[in-house]
This record gives structure tokens, sequence and C-alpha cells, in this order.
């Protein structure tokens, strides 16, 4: 697909105006559809638009407008440019959330909260489209509807996919990894549990406990035969 001129509809107007081009050689090369153009030439559209030359700005010349006009199956191509400008990169702003679903956000935003806590602000807000502020006032349990919010799966509400909560949650995961301590108990690696263990030595059985009639009659007989 070729790129479109500067200021399309400019341009077929000044195209409709001065040249005798079909509809559909301007609506090919302006990128518009041909009852467009049509309706620019009726006056039913682009009314007030100044008509763009577009042999001025170099993105045309006199030979292709008068060989396209020769012939009505020639498509017009769009010089190439002697200055190329970079690419405007575009800024990723918040998710934008219909109006239809934002009053479920505060209910995404409590389950992201409760669920994974180890979320920044700034990656619930790319979730679901939120603000910093509503986000401190559900965690500090200060939002105006704090007492009916009930936790919700945001991808449930379709205020975000699988795959961007699992790349967010993936992310926080390696900027902030989970103590070993709070992961709780685990269970032993195989190399620990397979080693072969001494027997322990058995325990020495106490001494049967004396018997004390025994010992005293034992006495009474040696001091019988003392006397």
């Amino acid at each position: 697909m070729t790129a479109a001129p500067l200021m399309p509809k400019a341009t077929a107007v000044w195209l409709v105006e001065n040249t005798a081009l079909s509809f559909d050689q301007v609506a090919d090369f302006c990128k518009l559809h041909p009852l467009e153009v049509k309706a620019i030439a009726d006056g039913d559209a682009a009314q007030g638009i100044k008509g763009l030359d577009p042999v001025l700005t170099g993105q045309l010349s006199r030979e292709e407008i008068e060989k396209a006009i020769a012939d009505p199956n020639y498509r017009l191509k769009l010089l190439d440019p002697k200055v190329r400008l970079p690419e405007a990169k575009k800024k990723k702003g918040p998710r934008y959330t219909p109006v239809s679903r934002r009053q479920d956000r505060p209910n995404a935003i409590l389950w992201l909260v409760r669920n994974h806590p180890e979320l920044k602000d700034s990656q619930i807000m790319r979730l679901v489209g939120t603000t910093k502020s509503t986000i401190q006032a559900i965690r500090e349990r200060t939002h105006w509807n704090a007492s009916n919010l009930q936790p919700m799966d945001p991808v449930t509400l379709g205020l975000c996919s699988q795959i961007d909560l699992d790349l967010e949650v993936h992310r926080a995961a390696k900027e902030k990894p989970v103590d070993a301590e709070a992961q709780g108990a685990t269970l032993l690696p195989a190399s620990e549990t397979t080693i072969r263990r001494e027997p322990e030595p058995e325990e020495k059985k106490p001494a049967d406990e004396l018997n004390v009639d025994a010992v005293f009659a034992k006495l009474k007989q040696l001091g019988g035969k003392s006397e």
C-alpha cells in the first residue's frame, strides 16, 4: 500500500478544481473513496477546505498529471520526498475503557491490589485505564464507594486481556522477587531426601529400678549375722 499525500482532502480539492482527472484517479492518489471525491466535486463535502497544490509541495509532477489525464486507467504515483522526517513515536497513555465498563474499574483495581500486591500503580493504570489517585483511595479504603466494592477479575470484566495481565505480573516479579520466607515451607530437594542416613545407635535402656524392700531385707539379714 502506497503512502497518502500530505493533507489528502486539500490535495483532492485542488486536483478536482484544477485537473481533468477522474474521480477514481483522484481517490486512488489521495486514499479516499470515489464517492467522497464526487461529493467534493459537487460541493457537498470539504466545504471551506483550501486546495493544496501537490506540485508545489513536491508530491506530484506535471508530467505525471498529464500522463494520467491521457490514460484514465493510469494511477498517479507519489514522488519520493526529498527530506524524510522521522516518524513520531506514539505515546502510551492509559488504556481506554468503554463507558459501559468504567463502573467496574474500582472492583478490578481492588482485585489487582489484593491478588497481586507486587504490581505498581503505573502497571495497574496501564491494565485498567485508571488514575493514581483512584488506586490510592482504594488501597487506603477511602474511596467514596469502598463499602460496596467487590474484587472482580479485570480479565473477566473485559478491561484487559490475560496476556497483558500475565506480562505485567511477570515484570513485577522480576523487579520485586518474593522472599523465600514469604513463600512458606517448601518440599526438600530430591538430593537431600535420597541421601542414605546411618541408623542411629540404640539408646541405652535405663537400669532396672531398685527394689527397696529387697534391699532392706538383705540389710537385715547381714545385720543379724554380724550380731
